[in-house]
């Protein structure tokens, strides 16, 4: 994992110098992990991501659906009344996507390997539903293709999980999955390393707190995952994007926060 003193020592450069010289320095160079995205919300604002798909079809102009909030982090707000464009009516949306930095889109291929790591804040009026209910999205826009690896918030029966799942797998396995309760009303840490390709890799962590030494709740990985770039690339979504043929009593006014977002790319 890349969060922590080791993270600090690879984007300074110094990790470089206790390798040899000659091949194996330059082939640690070359795989390095190197910090290439690490908005700053009262900074960038929402030019940090390509682009918010909210409300695409105009009904609620008068709504603001992801803002800045308190100078350092980033505020995704829903309404029960909010429908997509997209399903006929089913779902709903508030998201973000892809990642920008300096005005350049970072784009995730084959072959790639990606850490993304990024503080979360989910309230009690945002529940893990019966239908799909995604909070972190993988997708290619060439076609759209995906989405391949989620973070979910699932409900069986009076138990709701936050569940990392191989969405685009057969049976859209769980990576790694746990109680939602003890997670809410509180800033957490999540970590994803992808490895991109049609049998790719993922691996996830989630930490119930903030910083290195906040305890794990959750972790897991599995290989061959289909997270491919299509010829095109992968970029992450976050917001809530869900269905509402779910109860409606998890289909409710809500919202999510999302700060210290990181990109490293590298081994």
């Amino acid at each position: 994992m890349l969060l922590g003193s080791a993270a600090t020592a690879v984007v300074g450069g110094s990790i470089l110098g206790q390798f040899t010289s000659g091949a194996t320095r330059s082939s640690a160079a070359i795989q390095a992990p190197q910090l290439l995205w690490n908005p700053n919300p009262s900074g960038v604002g929402l030019k940090a991501f390509e682009g918010i798909e909210a409300d695409r079809g105009g009904n609620h102009p008068d709504r603001d659906y992801v803002v800045v909030e308190g100078g350092d982090h980033y505020r995704f707000n829903i309404w029960k009344d909010d429908r997509d464009t997209t399903g006929d009516g089913d779902r709903q949306r508030t998201e973000s996507k892809g990642m920008v930095q300096g005005g350049t889109t970072l784009k995730m291929h084959n072959g790639e390997t990606w850490t993304i790591s990024y503080e979360m804040f989910m309230p009690t009026s945002l529940h893990g539903t019966s239908k799909f209910t995604h909070i972190f999205q993988t997708k290619t826009p060439v076609d759209n293709g995906g989405p391949y690896v989620t973070l979910d918030l699932g409900r069986s029966g009076s138990g709701e999980t936050l569940r990392a799942r191989a969405y685009a797998n057969s049976g859209s396995p769980d990576i790694a999955s746990t109680d939602l309760a003890p997670l809410r009303n509180k800033w957490i840490t999540i970590e994803w390393t992808l490895t991109i390709g049609s049998s790719g890799k993922a691996a996830f962590v989630a930490r119930n707190g903030t910083g290195t030494n906040a305890p794990i709740a959750v972790q897991g990985s599995m290989s061959n995952v289909k997270i491919p770039d299509q010829g095109d690339y992968v970029r992450p979504k976050w917001g809530i994007y869900r269905s509402v043929e779910s109860a409606s009593s998890d289909i409710l006014d809500t919202y999510l926060l999302f700060r210290n977002y990181k990109a490293y790319r590298g081994t």
